[in-house]
């Protein structure tokens, strides 16, 4: 398979940053994308909403479906998934997009920061992930893929930033989990990471301001490795955690400079990845 016409994806989040930019990238091949987000209203600090990403991603060629609805809400998620299947006729890919980050120490961090990490990043991933394998299982070529880092028991990951860690690894341990689950039905399940920091939201208000942005990567590149990700055989590309430069160079592409965010940029590895 070399693109995704025709195909169906349910993706968390998707509003603005690498989710949309994943979504943009399939529609423009004529595939389905339907949303799943919080985000109906616009932000004061962040742009865009589920219905201006609906848009951009017919404007590009797909067909959207801007579901309002929180990936949390075990009632929410299944009736998104409903409403996808109704409108597109099944469920060929899942995205698991959505995700909350606080990198405050455990001294800190609030409780209600940590159990909205734990239950966006972890609980969120599980919840979407299984309500969807029964139609998964019904896909031509089923794939799950993740945004979340390669797993790794380096205290380094764990000292700074515990709450973030435990709720990024856990979105990896479902993908670990339910690859080995679900390896007879040939539903694959990945995780994918991006090499250097992305120029989105998080990066921005979060971990640096412009200073950040400036040596950052566009989420053009995560969405470039997802689609190559996605294309490929389901049964022979499960269980893996891929990083994004990774998979381009896999696929023949080599020449990154034209992801970054600032021409000659010195960039910044992401979290959980050696410099």
């Amino acid at each position: 398979m070399t693109d995704l016409r025709g195909k169906t994806i349910m993706m968390s989040g998707g509003s603005r940053g690498i989710g949309l930019a994943i979504a943009l990238r399939a529609a423009r091949d004529g595939a389905n994308v339907a949303l799943l987000a919080k985000t109906a209203e616009p932000h004061p600090r962040l742009a865009g909403t589920i219905f201006t990403a609906a848009r951009e991603i017919e404007d590009a060629g797909g067909q959207a479906l801007a579901i309002v609805g929180d990936v949390r809400d075990d009632r929410a998620v299944g009736d998104a998934v409903e409403r996808a299947v109704d409108r597109f006729g099944g469920i060929d890919i899942v995205v698991n997009n959505a995700s909350a980050i606080d990198v405050s120490p455990s001294a800190t961090i609030s409780m209600k920061r940590y159990d909205l990490m734990q239950d966006v990043n972890a609980r969120g991933t599980f919840l979407l992930s299984r309500t969807c394998v029964s139609y998964l299982r019904d896909a031509e070529n089923p794939h799950v893929l993740t945004l979340s880092p390669p797993l790794s028991l380096d205290p380094k990951w764990f000292g700074p930033h515990l709450a973030y860690t435990l709720a990024k690894f856990g979105m990896s341990m479902c993908t670990l989990g339910m690859a080995a689950e679900h390896a007879e039905a040939g539903i694959a399940f990945n995780s994918l990471w991006p090499r250097t920091i992305v120029a989105t939201a998080a990066v921005q208000n979060i971990l640096g301001g412009e200073a950040a942005m400036a040596r950052s990567r566009r989420p053009e590149i995560v969405a470039d490795a997802a689609h190559v990700i996605l294309t490929r055989p389901a049964r022979t590309t499960t269980g893996n955690f891929f990083i994004d430069d990774e998979v381009l160079a896999e696929a023949g592409i080599t020449d990154l400079a034209g992801y970054a965010y600032v021409d000659d940029a010195d960039l910044l590895p992401d979290l959980f990845l050696e410099s």
